[in-house]
C-alpha cells in the first residue's frame, strides 16, 4: 500500500498530465493548459493574485528552456515554490497558538 506521500507525488504527476494531454504537445504544458490548471488546480492562489498577467509571468518564470512550454520539471518548481510558502504560514499559524492574524 503506497504512504502518503506517496500517494500525493502519485496526485501531483497525474494532475500535470491531465492538463498536459489536452493538446498535441503531451508531456508539456502550454499558457493555455498551465492557466486552466491554475485555476482548476490552484484557484485560492490564483485568486490572491492581484495581477492579471499573473499567470503570465508565472509562464515566463518556469519556463526556463524558454521553449514556450511548461515540462514537469519545471512545474515542479512552482508547486515546490508554493509549498515553502504554505509551510512558512503553517509554522506561523502553530507559533501563535492556531489563530488567525
Amino acid at each position: 500500500m503506497p504512504s502518503e506521500l506517496e500517494k500525493a507525488m502519485e496526485s501531483l504527476i497525474m494532475v500535470f498530465h491531465r492538463y498536459a494531454s489536452k493538446d498535441s504537445k503531451n508531456g508539456t504544458l502550454s499558457r493555455r493548459e498551465l492557466r486552466d490548471l491554475m485555476e482548476n488546480e490552484l484557484s485560492g492562489f490564483l485568486k490572491s493574485q492581484k495581477d492579471p498577467a499573473a499567470v503570465d509571468k508565472i509562464m515566463k518564470d518556469l519556463d526556463t528552456n524558454g521553449d514556450g512550454q511548461v515540462d514537469f520539471e519545471e512545474f515542479v518548481s512552482l508547486v515546490v515554490g508554493l509549498s515553502i510558502a504554505c509551510e512558512q504560514c503553517y509554522k506561523m499559524q502553530l507559533s501563535t497558538g492556531g489563530k488567525k492574524h
